[in-house]
């Protein structure tokens, strides 16, 4: 039996955290019906206590979609509860996101408070919060570095607040993955109520660990995944929604799928980049300008022969066109031969063997070769034939 992984999306709200890449309302509005388009389950909209503006697109958003569960953000602060409620009274299905630090480290450092105080006040802000709508998420921050018997207290208690879904953040992406695995089990088997919840990872790419642990977290009974386009979010980002999903679409073994339409996901990938003024590393994987691109002569090769040689995902699956052979001083002279035929040239081994030479000295001398390079390259040999 196939298991439903909720996709829950908070690039309005984590993913424009990150430095300079604050959007108007016109482009969270946007960016909300290319999320709802890309078939998420949950759109947390933004933080509307923070500011007039974050509130109005939070609002904006509860008002426009139909299919999502809209979240709103709030502290375990009456004001924020309430704040947030208020900009979520449009939406169809809307979720208030509340919570508070768990670690000793938040505890006694940031909250200067007791755990005690803690407990109180994380049942408290899920009462509240269940006084406007039904469906409360609560999160338990720096839970990655909590101590897992309180952090299954806190648990056990929000939920009899009302809590129905538990988000386990690993705030400052510590987590080594079979660490963060073993906390969501640990949850999954101790924490009394937990058939009435679902758990839920939130993993910060700090150490490059983002996307195994959200995917030790789903083998280990997490049933939502919280994420961004692209993985942008505060410091090094948060999971990136391309790769949890196309790991589960590859891996049918998991037994996990989402509702997500994968070829959209270039589509947004670029809508992201574009409105937030953050480039995409050409070596993302996915989505990144490299993510089907080959130079290499023995890559090439065996690509040209058979896609799956060196891709283990047809581009047209998220919405890229086609791999790309790209020619540098690296490549071989099957990838010249497929080029060439692309631009109408059927050549013979005695002329590809002629042009690979020509090619060398040209290639040695430019990072890549295109299309204008190649067509001079190959203008000497013959003629351009239909083919």
């Amino acid at each position: 039996m196939t298991s439903r992984i909720q996709i829950f999306d908070t690039t309005l709200r984590d993913g424009e955290q990150v430095p300079g890449c604050k959007l108007n309302t016109k482009q969270k509005i946007e960016v909300a019906k290319a999320l709802e388009e890309l078939g998420v389950d949950v759109i947390e909209a933004g933080f509307p206590v923070s500011s007039p503006g974050d509130f109005e697109a939070v609002k904006l958003v509860s008002d426009t979609l139909r299919l999502p569960i809209v979240c709103g953000l709030s502290r375990a602060v009456q004001n924020d509860i309430k704040v947030a409620a208020e900009a979520l009274k449009g939406a169809v299905r809307p979720r208030i996101h509340t919570g508070i630090g768990v670690s000793e480290m938040h505890i006694k450092y940031k909250l200067r408070t007791t755990p005690e105080d803690i407990l109180f006040r994380a049942v408290e802000a899920v009462k509240y919060a269940k006084t406007f709508v039904e469906d409360i998420e609560f999160y338990a921050e720096d839970a990655g570095r909590a101590d897992n018997e309180f952090l299954a207290r806190v648990f056990e208690a929000v939920i009899k607040a009302g809590a129905t879904v538990l988000n386990v953040p690993d705030t400052t992406g510590y987590c080594l993955p079979n660490q963060y695995g073993d906390k969501i089990k640990y949850l999954y088997e101790n924490v009394r109520g937990i058939e009435k919840a679902i758990l839920s990872t939130h993993c910060h790419n700090d150490l490059g660990l983002a996307t195994a642990n959200s995917i030790a977290g789903i083998t280990n009974g997490a049933r939502q995944i919280e994420c961004t386009i692209n993985g942008i979010g505060e410091r090094a980002g948060n999971t990136s929604l391309e790769e949890v999903v196309m790991v589960i679409r590859q891996h049918a073994e998991l037994g996990f799928e989402t509702g997500i339409n994968t070829k959209k996901l270039n589509p947004i990938s670029h809508l992201v980049s574009d409105r937030m003024g953050v480039p995409v590393q050409p070596n993302k994987a996915i989505v990144g300008a490299n993510a089907f691109a080959h130079s290499s002569g023995i890559h090439q090769d065996g690509v040209i022969k058979k896609r799956e040689n060196y891709e283990i995902i047809n581009p047209l699956e998220v919405g890229v066109d086609h791999s790309k052979i790209v020619l540098t001083a690296r490549s071989g002279r099957a990838a010249i031969a497929y080029r060439a035929k692309n631009l109408g040239f059927e050549l013979t081994k005695i002329e590809l063997d002629e042009v690979y030479g020509v090619f060398l000295n040209v290639a040695d001398k430019k990072k890549e070769v295109g299309d204008e390079d190649l067509m001079e390259i190959l203008s000497p040999v013959r003629e351009a034939v239909v083919v």
